[in-house]
């Protein structure tokens, strides 16, 4: 597989009125193409922050962020679904997916239109096509929300916590969804979550954070059974990775204290 982003030595600082605050202490890991991570760590750590470098919209301290293979970011290989879905009520389902593409205006556009009502066809929201939002549950404005990313081609997809806002029940069903349109479409993705068990049912590998300011303190490569998020809840080796991460961040949230 090729490698698909770096994060090498990766340092941030920022100013407050008063302060210097030290977000990010040399954060090394990478990313391969396929490949789906998430990112956990106790709440404050910097896990949005390591977002908003790879998208380009902070530059790190020191260190360099590399996306497919270069350190000049460019922001049209990048995807971002957010906490909340981020649709027009005001627009169509179409309208809502085919804004990116209104912006941009690819040379390509027909092709890409194409593109955009297979998507809906192959997910099951083409019946939907000119419905208005508010006619969407919340797992369906989702999915629309990745397909309106998915429309633009990304290479990397990041996933800041895009579950959060939904029951329970909602939440692992959409799990599955996402999880099966990013290994349907052959995406690679970083989701950033205080779930634990989101992120393993749904990782190929979890990178574990310390408290502010951040570093590595683990890399956990998973290996479970199931086709889909919810089946490898089932797996018997769940629990334990469950229990080692747990333990970890406790710790770590405990130290932070003391």
């Amino acid at each position: 597989m090729n490698e698909i982003l770096k994060f090498d030595n990766v340092k941030y600082f920022y100013q407050t009125k008063d302060d210097e605050i030290f977000a990010l202490d040399n954060i090394s890991f990478n990313v391969n193409e396929e490949e789906f991570i998430s990112i956990v760590g106790p709440s404050g750590c910097g896990k949005t922050t390591i977002l908003s470098l790879i998208a380009g919209l902070l530059k790190p301290s020191s260190g360099e962020v590399i996306l497919d293979g270069s350190n000049k970011i460019d922001t049209k290989k990048i995807g971002y679904m957010f906490q909340r879905d981020m649709l027009f009520e005001w627009r169509s389902v179409w309208k809502n997916i085919t804004l990116g593409l209104e912006l941009q205006k690819p040379k390509n556009l027909d092709e890409k239109l194409a593109f955009a009502e297979e998507l809906l066809k192959k997910y099951s929201l083409y019946n939907f096509k000119n419905k208005k939002p508010r006619s969407l549950s919340g797992g369906m404005r989702q999915r629309v929300a990745l397909i309106r990313t998915l429309v633009l081609e990304p290479k990397l997809l990041l996933l800041d916590e895009p579950f959060s806002a939904l029951d329970f029940q909602t939440r692992l069903t959409l799990c599955d969804d996402v999880y099966e349109i990013i290994k349907s479409e052959k995406k690679t993705a970083i989701l950033v979550t205080h779930d634990i068990s989101e992120a393993i049912s749904m990782s190929d590998k979890i990178i574990v954070l310390t408290s502010r300011p951040a570093r590595v303190k683990d890399e956990i490569k998973l290996n479970l059974k199931g086709e889909t998020p919810l089946r490898k809840r089932e797996d018997s080796s769940f629990s334990g990775y469950f229990e080692k991460i747990w333990r970890e961040l406790t710790n770590e949230e405990t130290s932070e204290n003391s």
